[in-house]
């Protein structure tokens, strides 16, 4: 059904105006993303020729998306926001938490029970406040956003890196913190640094083993995992015209492992394809009468070097399948030279576990291309030698693809069907081995690979590749076999080869499901009582942030100096520690736990220097702020990749981190820090990270003249009473300078509230 419907509809009535005054002003031909920018600004933002990677901006997007692992953090901010309903339509997703450990059934009723408290508290929020609210078991976030919400033109941000999945139906959908979440559901606007442009040009079409995930693998080679950071990916030309809708949102999807705001592509067929088959023909309509406002204007596409800051151009004909990883996303190898690359490295070649589905690949096309080569695989004598689970995106794909005879293609090759849910992708997965610190080998469909995100285990090679390029290694169980060129020997003893896959984009009979899994809020929540047990070891309400008191900050104990990358996943880890994502003090228990240790190359080992003995992370910082001594945090280039998680910001925070000094920022980290009211500092000379000794005190000597564009000056006593003085670049503007005053933006919001 289509959702928020008159909100589409004056969206679209005003779209074609304020791109006609965009165009004045700028006086030349726009891109898609810039048509969705300067349609989506923020009432109180003026029009201007915005300078791209140095303007702020204020925005107003059309809706909020939340899955229930942040969304606890979220609504607890929200709660203090003093509003009685989410200002723009807003939903809550129940994938996150759901652990695949036996399959489906019964791994759906143990998250229902072991989450009862969790599920409830979202629901009550939800129901009280206007939110929509998706049950667990009704899919993943992402996927359920492009089959109900997303929509051509729209501007929308989710509290999950991988919101931007929805550009693959032309939006831009920007992944964000809770406190980002908050602003626009409590009526405020969204600021985002005007973005950089680059655009990808396709030609050709796909065709054989190579599929649309090939392209972002590629891509993601190309960039690498920090390319795109403050960019919005725009892919134009007749090769993005000839993808499936789901496949443009699988490239857009994991345009977050480049750093990229986000990635999106213009409104063509088959994008109005898949709104009708998802029962949204009304949306389509709407789109089809203005479909020169959604996409780039041709003069754009017909010279790009022109209009992007960097353009990139891929033949979809003479592309290969691609592996990416282990431990990486952009380490991408054809899969030509992968067989190579596995001997050559001397990466585990036995092939135990594959893995497809997530919100990257869990589409009815991605299911139907890998069932096809599991179907064949069966008639030629051959079964999966590796283990394999198959994770269905959401209840509608998993519905209809069972109807449609496709799982149980995969149980009859020796596949588990998981719940619609994200399950292995994010570490909830009870992986079954008999050493989990051995050396070994998987493959994903997913879109991170980060060492120890799937299963915990540091040693696990993890690769990344299409759905059907996994489910031939796991009917192979060897990393080595190509099957473009390879063949397997069968039951019987015959080499046979697995022939091409072959998908169908969208459902003959259409799709179908008995229950979506969907729970639309009360109407007038004021009655609803949102219940808080204060012992719950699961949720905890939140105490505001200190205001800052206006003196130099002084004092500051060096915490951690963090080596090498240092990401979302190290700060904060996912898997067992979801549990706590709604108990601030509870999570904190894992900051940082996961980063190294510049001085003795360990995890989780620092120098209390009180004591002068060795401990964890969380440990020592609580001892320094029980002993009310700030603290510091030192990283390395591009600081808090990954996940939107805001728990790695708010959690120093807490324990009482001031301040944390890298080489450079990942995009969203960065923002999440600044929202909690900490300051996020660079260095201006690279090699002043060296300089930083274990023992170190840090004191800022001209945080009172605190403003936009002016550098902030460190002085570093080391142990033997020698000191250096270091130069520091920050990002804030006026705006953000007053989050930090007031100790954080939602207690900045409390305050215009009263």
């Amino acid at each position: 059904m289509a959702f928020d419907i008159d909100m589409i509809k004056a969206v679209y009535e005003s779209m074609p105006g304020k791109i006609e005054k965009a165009r004045q002003l700028v006086n030349r031909p726009l891109t898609l993303t810039e048509k969705i920018l300067y349609s989506h600004l923020h009432d109180n933002q003026p029009l201007e020729n915005f300078e791209r990677a140095k303007s702020y901006v204020d925005f107003a997007p059309d809706r909020v998306a939340m899955q229930d692992a942040t969304a606890q953090m979220a609504l607890l901010q929200f709660m203090q926001a003093g509003k009685k309903q989410a200002a723009v339509p807003s939903t809550v997703h129940c994938d996150h938490l759901i652990q695949a450990e036996i399959g489906a059934d019964k791994d759906l009723e143990k998250a229902k029970s072991n989450n009862k408290e969790v599920y409830d508290f979202l629901s009550s929020v939800s129901n009280k406040y206007g939110i929509g609210f998706w049950k667990p078991g009704a899919g993943i976030i992402h996927q359920v956003v492009l089959e109900n919400y997303a929509f051509p033109g729209g501007m929308m941000i989710g509290t999950d890196s991988h919101t931007v999945n929805a550009g693959g139906l032309g939006m831009v959908a920007v992944g964000v913190g809770g406190a980002d979440a908050v602003d626009v559901m409590a009526g405020m606007p969204w600021e985002l640094k005007f973005p950089k442009l680059i655009g990808v040009k396709l030609t050709g079409k796909l065709s054989g083993w190579t599929s649309a995930k090939d392209v972002i693998l590629k891509v993601a080679g190309i960039l690498t995992v920090k390319g795109g950071t403050g960019a919005i990916v725009e892919y134009f030309g007749e090769g993005a015209e000839s993808l499936s809708c789901t496949g443009k949102g699988t490239i857009c999807n994991m345009g977050a492992e480049i750093g990229a705001t986000t990635s999106t592509f213009g409104y063509d067929n088959s994008m109005s394809e898949y709104l009708r088959s998802t029962e949204r023909a009304e949306v389509a309509e709407m789109a089809d009468k203005i479909k020169e406002h959604l996409t780039g204007d041709a003069e754009v596409y017909a010279d790009p070097e022109k209009y992007f800051d960097q353009v990139i151009e891929i033949n979809l004909s003479e592309l290969e399948p691609h592996i990416n990883g282990p431990f990486t996303p952009d380490r991408a190898t054809p899969l030509s030279q992968f067989a190579k690359e596995v001997k050559e490295n001397n990466w585990p070649e036995t092939l135990e576990v594959g893995l497809i589905g997530s919100c990257t690949n869990s589409s009815y096309e991605d299911i139907t291309r890998a069932a096809s080569v599991a179907e064949e695989a069966q008639a030629k004598g051959l079964k999966a030698k590796a283990e394999f689970t198959i994770t269905p995106g959401s209840e509608l794909v998993r519905y209809t693809v069972e109807r449609d005879g496709y799982l149980k293609t995969f149980e009859n090759m020796g596949g588990v069907v998981l719940a619609n849910a994200c399950g292995p992708c994010i570490g909830q997965w009870a992986r079954h081995t008999d050493d989990p610190k051995r050396k070994n080998s998987i493959i994903t469909s997913f879109n991170r690979n980060f060492a120890k995100r799937n299963d915990g285990n540091p040693n696990t090679h993890s690769f990344v590749a299409s759905p059907e390029i996994v489910t031939a290694f796991a009917i192979a169980g060897d990393l080595t076999f190509n099957p473009m060129t390879d063949t397997l020997k069968n039951e019987a003893g015959e080499e046979v080869k697995l022939p091409e896959p072959k998908g169908i984009e969208l459902p003959i009979k259409g799709f179908a499901v008995e229950d979506a899994g969907y729970q639309a809020p009360a109407e007038d929540g004021s009655d609803v009582e949102v219940i808080v047990n204060p012992d719950s070891e699961r949720l905890q309400l939140l105490s505001p942030f200190d205001e800052w008191d206006g003196e130099n900050i002084t004092g500051m104990k060096l915490l951690i100096k963090a080596k090498g990358k240092c990401t979302t996943d190290h700060i904060s880890m996912a898997g067992p520690w979801l549990r706590y994502r709604g108990h601030l003090d509870n999570i904190s228990n894992n900051m940082l736990t996961g980063a190294v240790n510049f001085f003795n190359e360990e995890t989780d080992s620092i120098k209390d220097q009180i004591s002068g003995e060795y401990d964890s992370v969380p440990n020592v910082a609580r001892h320094y702020k029980a002993e009310g001594i700030p603290s510091i945090v030192v990283g390395d280039h591009n600081y808090g990749e990954g996940s939107s998680r805001e728990h790695a910001a708010m959690e120093p925070r807490h324990l009482g981190v001031r301040v944390v000094l890298v080489k450079s920022f990942a995009r969203i980290h960065e923002t999440n820090l600044k929202k909690q009211g900490m300051l996020g500092l660079t260095f201006e000379n690279e090699n002043d990270y060296d300089k930083i000794l274990e023992d170190d005190v840090i004191d800022i000597i001209d945080l009172d003249s605190f403003a936009p564009g002016k550098p902030i000056t460190l002085k570093l006593t080391h142990a033997d009473g020698s000191t250096d003085t270091i130069v520091t670049n920050h990002t804030y503007n006026e705006g953000q300078i007053e989050w930090f005053k007031a100790g954080s933006a939602l207690n900045l919001i409390k305050k215009q509230n009263a």
